[in-house]
């Protein structure tokens, strides 16, 4: 069984997995030909395409196979080990954990983060995180100028 504070996002997600495919059965039900139709369509799919829930924004049907492991593939401590900043899952949730990870300009405590298509390039180690300062070491890319910030 899962701790209370898990399992309320968990519903969180089966919530929104159940509010996709009831939107999908709604626009199932239309005309195929209905400008409104296609509208939707193209909105719902490129929505979850963007978001990465989705590999490909051509069919709703896709969106029916939505599950809580596509939103698990989003989170900002998977997406970290599958662009290769950790080895291990547990590693990246210990880094943003104590603050050694940014997205864009902001810093991100929560390892459940979710992580658009767009937002994966701007995954960073914070300036003056000492796990940035190894990696620099390590890929011999360390620059005085760097040293005096």
């Amino acid at each position: 069984m899962l701790p209370p504070r898990r399992q309320g996002r968990l519903q969180e997600v089966q919530w929104d997995i159940l509010m996709v495919q009831k939107q999908v059965s709604i626009i199932k039900q239309m005309d195929p030909r209905d400008p409104f139709r296609i509208q939707m369509t193209d909105m719902l799919l490129d929505k979850l395409y963007n978001m990465g829930l989705i590999s490909t924004n051509k069919s709703l049907v896709k969106c029916e196979k939505l599950s809580v492991s596509s939103f698990c593939r989003r989170r900002l401590a998977t997406v970290m080990k599958k662009i290769k900043m950790t080895e291990h899952l547990k590693e990246a949730v210990t880094y943003i954990q104590q603050g050694h990870v940014r997205v864009g300009p902001d810093v991100v405590t929560d390892p459940a983060y979710l992580v658009t298509r767009n937002m994966e390039d701007l995954i960073t180690w914070v300036d003056s995180s000492k796990i940035k300062k190894k990696v620099i070491e390590y890929n011999d890319a360390f620059d005085d100028f760097d040293a005096m910030a």
